[in-house]
């Protein structure tokens, strides 16, 4: 998906501060190339993420059957092209022939699915190359990543990354730039990146936020997958040495500015709520249009973070789905300090979880005298997704839980979830008709799979998280020998591209 910019950019000349234009630290890195905009994992994506401005890409590399190294995230070859199995299975010869581009688009039909050595041919700017950031999906690849860099005859900035300590250890002993991966920084892991000289550390979203990430560490400071406006914020000022994202055009305007406004300490200079999705609340006329549906009047506060005033063109953008929006686009003005709420209303959705309505701002200024300097013009864009939720609660009583209708003649599917203690039950009471049929739920964060039933942990202090945790759930099966999935949210299948999870709440806040 194109930066939200459309006619907010309309008229205006071509000067002034962009967000590509300001450099790091932090580093920003797109994850797995641009995956709102090409296939994950492909040359097309990471070199859009250089295209973009972008400081360099995250990939993640496994080996085929024949040795080669390749570009790809999941075990098997099934969710990123038109292949099927265990990629472990298949030789170089055997993955030229498949398609790792139409699944996304009809424009990205025939991309291939790269190997490690056309994706360190990737050019940068002229200047200098883009930084690597190699995910090392399995043992037994750290000797191949090493020769390969050591054949390039030139300097390459890499971080060689995994989440296994032995893989991570093997390349710093191997002399490559090493970088422990983990879900939130933890002790055990600050003690021993410390002890054993790894280079880097790297956590997910919120992730250091944690007794340990408050801590001293003898490592660069990483994140993956930091996508949200507070995620970036936070990244930008602490700031991490660097990060990976899935949202480049909103990683790019908040370093940019946290560089123009290093004084500020407020929050993200748009503010909006998110919008509860209820299914069941809907009249049958409406679910007959789609099941992630709604109807909502949001007020959203646009703040002026810069120490000069600005003129703000406000919009919405529509990613996905159908709706009818009044009371946007707006132009107001913003004195430095001020603070202007606007409220619209915003009716519509689709059957299929998708990318949320965007609201975004398009900051603008003028050129004038600083305290010390001339201040040139400039103009910066933001945006913050106006999030679709549905929500539920983790109950010792059983809770049915109904799936989303995604089609018309689709049949009734629900899943029963119960709390046991730190447990969280699911079962399947009906899966929809469909065959081969087994849960998938999304839990914090991580993707798990089972069968008919599933267990999943809760984190030690869910009860005292008053605002949740992400959660949705889902039975995969067949239906007419083709592979369907039925959801309870957005948040699945894993990837961008498929909505926001719903929250899970301690009993009592649902």
């Amino acid at each position: 998906m194109s930066p939200p910019a459309g006619e907010l950019y309309a008229g205006l000349e071509d000067e002034g501060v962009h967000g590509e234009e300001v450099p790091g630290p932090p580093w920003i890195l797109g994850h797995r190339g641009t995956p709102r905009e090409a296939p994950e994992n492909t040359l097309a994506g990471l070199r859009r993420a250089v295209d973009i401005g972008l400081d360099g890409f995250e990939y993640d590399l496994r080996a085929c059957a024949s040795g080669e190294l390749v570009l790809l995230h999941d075990r098997t070859l099934d969710r990123t092209t038109d292949g099927s199995g265990p990629l472990s299975e298949r030789t170089l010869p055997e993955l030229f022939r498949l398609d790792a581009g139409g699944w996304f688009a009809k424009r990205y039909v025939g991309e291939p699915l790269p190997v490690f050595d056309e994706a360190l041919e990737i050019a940068g700017d002229g200047e200098r190359w883009p930084l690597h950031m190699i995910e090392l999906k399995e043992p037994g690849l750290v000797e191949r990543v090493a020769a390969k860099l050591a054949q390039l005859g030139r300097g390459l900035r890499v971080r060689v990354a995994g989440f296994r300590r032995d893989v991570v250890l093997e390349a710093h002993r191997a002399g490559l730039p090493a970088m422990l991966l983990a879900v939130r920084a933890d002790e055990d892991d600050r003690r021993w990146v410390r002890d054993e000289g790894i280079e880097a550390y790297g956590v997910g979203p919120g992730g250091w936020k944690s007794e340990a990430g408050e801590r001293e560490w003898n490592a660069e400071r990483w994140g993956w997958s930091i996508d949200t406006p507070e995620e970036l914020l936070a990244a930008c000022r602490a700031p991490l040495f660097g990060f990976n994202t899935n949202e480049p055009y909103r990683a790019l305007a908040v370093r940019a500015l946290v560089h123009l406004a290093p004084a500020d300490r407020g929050g993200y200079p748009l503010e909006v709520p998110e919008l509860l999705v209820e299914p069941e609340s809907l009249a049958e006329e409406v679910r007959a249009r789609g099941e992630w549906y709604g109807s909502w009047k949001p007020t959203a506060s646009i703040r002026n973070p810069f120490p000069w005033p600005v003129e703000v063109r406000c919009g919405l953008f529509l990613p996905s789905g159908a709706f009818e929006v009044e009371g946007l686009p707006v132009v107001f003005d913003l004195d430095v300090g001020q603070t202007r709420r606007v409220t619209f209303s915003l009716t519509g959705g689709s059957r299929i979880p998708g990318p949320d309505p965007l609201l975004a701002g398009l900051f603008r200024w003028r050129v004038g005298t600083g305290s010390k300097e001339l201040r040139p013009g400039g103009r910066l864009l933001f945006d913050a997704p106006l999030v679709r939720r549905r929500v539920t609660s983790a109950d010792p009583l059983a809770r049915r839980l109904a799936l989303l209708r995604e089609r018309p003649s689709d049949p009734p599917a629900t899943v029963i979830l119960r709390r046991r203690g730190r447990d969280l039950l699911l079962s399947i009471e009906d899966g929809g008709g469909l065959g081969e049929a087994h849960l998938i739920a999304h839990l914090n964060g991580e993707l798990v799979r089972g069968g008919p039933s599933l267990r999943l942990f809760l984190p030690s202090d869910f009860d005292l998280r008053g605002g949740g945790i992400p959660f949705s759930c889902g039975i995969e099966g067949r239906d007419a020998g083709s592979a369907r999935l039925r959801r309870w949210a957005g948040g699945l299948p894993e990837g961008v591209g498929h909505g926001a999870p719903g929250l899970l709440l301690p009993l009592g806040q649902g």
